[in-house]
């Protein structure tokens, strides 16, 4: 952004998005000098230096002071933007737990919570346990509800744009639930619901197995199949938050692949249904015939539902994860085998690297991602804004 004339202008309007834009030059980089930001940014170096000091006394960025130097002369001041300017929160609403995160506003995180929940909760349990989690995460990092600039929740099952999983979840009662308002009860902040494999897709893509793509498929393996879908490096939600919910077609299979698991002959009769497929993937590690056979049909309807959504999309990186995927080991190349049979272009076939915490990544990275979509296009006066410490 460059400095324009003032005739006919906005002074005001325009001093803010020059601060905008060195805010983002801050926010994107390591810390930086006057002369560094000016260059970025197409201000003149006096421009910059005036409002990166304006920056720093409203609270978004700080200084560096320089350290002893053997250079001659004075070395020059740094700029850092204040990531603990403010918090965002990730939640993910799961059948067996309920995982909060909380992040400054460089993604790094200073409190986790998790508790277990029974899958038969109902929705009043629910909603209790998560309030217990979500109030610990932000008093067990020091904070209050007013340092939250974001939250964003994780569930199961397709999301609409209210919120609220109208179409199908394997949570009791859980139709009946509107949580943006139930959280709108405990922030003022931007409250976003979103489906689960979609936010596990979006962490891959930031902080695992394919943060090199900008196409991906996500596999979601465990006691329910599902994807999630980001193309040309964007989250696809479709029209009305469905899309990727391609397991609600019978004739993919998608619906009954853990049922050769869960099945599977041999299996202890003190093996609860959750248990099963662990001990399954165990036994087929071991060599047990009728354990291999298992997996080897799990892969095979797995696979039809893949190849569908790779043959669709053409990902670059279909990427294999949840519950299931700690025996990827045992999944991975089947799947490229069978993929390899179905499909016209092969993708990279990969793991999660982020195992029971991807849901969670994921609310926490679409929680920041609404902070700067509220920063950059409302601006510094924005609801978002920076308490003076």
């Amino acid at each position: 952004m460059t400095e324009l004339a003032t005739t006919g202008t906005d002074l005001p309007r325009l001093r803010e998005l020059n601060s905008l834009s060195i805010v983002r030059a801050l926010r994107d980089h390591p810390p930086s000098t006057v002369t560094e930001l000016s260059q970025r940014t197409g201000l003149s170096r006096p421009a910059v230096d005036v409002i990166a000091q304006g920056l720093v006394s409203d609270g978004w960025a700080t200084v560096l002071e320089p350290g002893a130097s053997s250079a001659v002369g004075r070395p020059a001041r740094r700029y850092q933007f204040r990531a603990d300017a403010g918090y965002v929160l990730g939640v993910d609403v799961g059948v067996h737990k309920i995982l909060a995160l909380l992040a400054d506003l460089d993604g790094n995180i200073v409190q986790t919570v998790r508790q277990s929940v029974s899958a038969e909760a109902q929705p009043a349990a629910r909603l209790a346990v998560l309030d217990e989690v979500v109030s610990a995460c932000v008093a067990g990092a020091g904070k209050t509800a007013s340092d939250i600039w974001a939250v964003t929740a994780a569930v199961t099952g397709a999301v609409d744009a209210s919120g609220r999983t109208s179409f199908f979840t394997p949570l009791p009662g859980w139709k009946s639930v509107d949580l943006p308002a139930h959280l709108g009860t405990h922030f003022s902040c931007p409250i976003v619901v979103e489906n689960d494999c979609k936010l596990a897709a979006l962490a891959e893509r930031w902080k695992g197995a394919a943060t090199d793509a900008d196409d991906i498929v996500y596999l979601l393996g465990g006691m329910r199949n599902g994807a999630g879908l980001i193309i040309d490096g964007v989250l696809r939600r479709g029209f009305g938050g469905a899309a990727g919910e391609i397991g609600a077609l019978k004739h993919v299979r998608w619906l009954n692949a853990p049922e050769h698991l869960q099945n599977c002959p041999g299996v202890p009769e003190t093996v609860s249904p959750d248990d099963a497929a662990a001990w399954v993937f165990n036994a087929a590690r071991e060599g047990d015939r009728a354990a291999r056979g298992a997996v080897t049909r799990y892969v095979k309807d797995l696979a039809v539902g893949a190849a569908a959504l790779v043959l669709t999309l053409d990902p670059q990186v279909v990427v294999y994860g949840g519950g299931f995927s700690r025996s990827a080991d045992l999944v991975l190349d089947p799947l490229r085998n069978e993929l390899q049979r179905l499909v016209l272009r092969m993708p990279d076939v990969r793991a999660s690297t982020l195992g029971a915490d991807s849901v969670a990544l994921g609310a926490l990275k679409l929680s920041l991602n609404e902070v700067d979509v509220r920063l950059f296009s409302a601006g510094l006066s924005a609801p978002v804004a920076p308490r003076r410490q």
